[in-house]
């Protein structure tokens, strides 16, 4: 558990027991608010670092997650059952998914394979107490502390970031792509369906706020949030002409992703660890270079 501001503290979830890779954040008002849950597995994580706070069950009035992926939102229906009187906030899409998670289970476990082992499988939450939250919806805990909605898709078409009130700082889930602080590099989360358009236009959205800090749920906090904003959008770019460059001349998804790892600066920075990650060298190598393979073979099937 690590003090970030007065208010904001960050715990890490340890899931599969790594850390670094996985956060929630706990926004200490009159109540409380969680950011994040993290996969159902990291539940129990959770939980010890709310009674290290000395946060009472009770006393959580929010859970917020940026969008339904079972490494944000699949512990929600678990933790639910251990706080009585908290609300799970999430965009309309993904309400219906933390309410019967059957559909959500079955196509992780086609897309993330072994991985979902290690995160297991998410219950459903009583739709009674599931807020669908909107773009600009605002949420209270007391002192001044509270969170506000942005929508923010791209990543998925359920996603959104807050905006937390008190210290103007950002909680942007999968939006901003992973920081891996001890390389201080981003790398992209781009699975498909991955829309360039949205998440562009999400940066930017992002950027007109200009947050103090990014709290990355993926992981931790990172200064300079104008800078890394810019810049993920350019390492979007990048991916993107790389990935319409290589199905205009035929090469196949190794060649693409040779390309990517040689042009691209920040991804050097950590390939070797992303490389022998039991996670990142699936979601980053695989999945997300496929999401821009997907999108320019969609572009080209459009413009044939």
């Amino acid at each position: 558990m690590t003090k970030l501001e007065d208010h904001i503290f960050m715990i890490d979830l340890e899931t599969g027991g790594l850390d670094n890779f996985i956060a929630s954040y706990v926004l200490m008002g009159k109540k409380a608010a969680i950011i994040e849950t993290g996969p159902t597995s990291s539940v129990p994580n959770l939980i010890m670092g709310l009674k290290k706070l000395g946060v009472k069950p009770e006393d959580v009035a929010y859970v917020a997650v940026s969008h339904i992926h079972l490494d944000h939102g699949g512990g929600v229906g678990t933790l639910l059952k251990h706080l009585p009187n908290a609300k799970a906030v999430v965009h309309p899409r993904g309400a219906p998914h933390l309410a019967s998670p059957d559909k959500l289970w079955q196509q992780s476990q086609m897309v993330l394979g072994k991985i979902t082992d290690m995160y297991g499988p998410p219950e459903p939450a009583p739709a009674a107490r599931i807020i669908p939250a909107t773009d600009g919806m605002t949420f209270d805990v007391g002192n001044n502390v509270g969170f506000k909605v942005i929508e923010t898709l791209g990543h998925a078409s359920h996603h959104q970031s807050y905006l937390e009130s008190l210290g103007g700082t950002v909680f942007p889930g999968d939006a901003a792509g992973i920081y891996l602080r001890q390389f201080d590099a981003v790398v992209p989360t781009t699975p498909a369906p991955f829309r360039l358009d949205s998440a562009l236009s999400s940066l930017d959205k992002l950027a007109a706020l200009r947050p103090k800090v990014l709290y990355y749920s993926h992981f931790g906090p990172a200064t300079g949030p104008a800078r890394r904003l810019q810049a993920y959008a350019d390492q979007l770019r990048l991916w993107a002409k790389i990935a319409t460059e290589g199905i205009e001349q035929g090469q196949s998804v190794e060649e693409i992703r040779e390309r990517i790892v040689n042009s691209d600066v920040s991804l050097q920075k950590a390939v070797q660890l992303i490389k022998i990650h039991l996670i990142l060298s699936e979601t980053v190598l695989n999945n997300s270079v496929q999401g821009f393979i997907d999108l320019a073979q969609e572009s080209r099937a459009e413009k044939a």
